[in-house]
């Protein structure tokens, strides 16, 4: 698992791709509402954000690395606005798993 997975994921807006790579619980922080959901309400959550957003683009800010965890920022682009982007994997056996995904306006 990779980040560049998880990257390709956001820039084709596939709740789908980027649920493969969540732990069993993730938080995710929307324009609207933030909290900690399992796998299947987060991809609904996701899915529900990228169809009305729809993903033009994705620009990486900063990558930051250590042992145990990565985090990237980035910029995602929508027809509804730009929103600034923070994903962080952290490192569970032999792969990294989505922690924390934030899209802000």
């Amino acid at each position: 698992m990779s980040a560049d997975e998880v990257i390709a994921a956001i820039k084709s807006g596939s709740a789908s791709q980027l649920s493969k790579h969540f732990d069993n619980t993730i938080e995710i922080t929307l324009t609207d509402k933030s909290n900690t959901f399992s796998k299947s309400q987060a991809e609904l959550v996701l899915k529900d954000f990228f169809n009305n957003n729809t993903v033009k683009g994705f620009q990486i800010v900063h990558k930051g690395d250590n042992t145990n965890a990565q985090f990237i920022v980035g910029v995602l682009l929508t027809n509804t606005g730009d929103f600034r982007t923070t994903i962080y994997l952290k490192q569970k056996g032999n792969k990294k798993l989505l922690q924390e995904l934030r899209f802000e306006k």
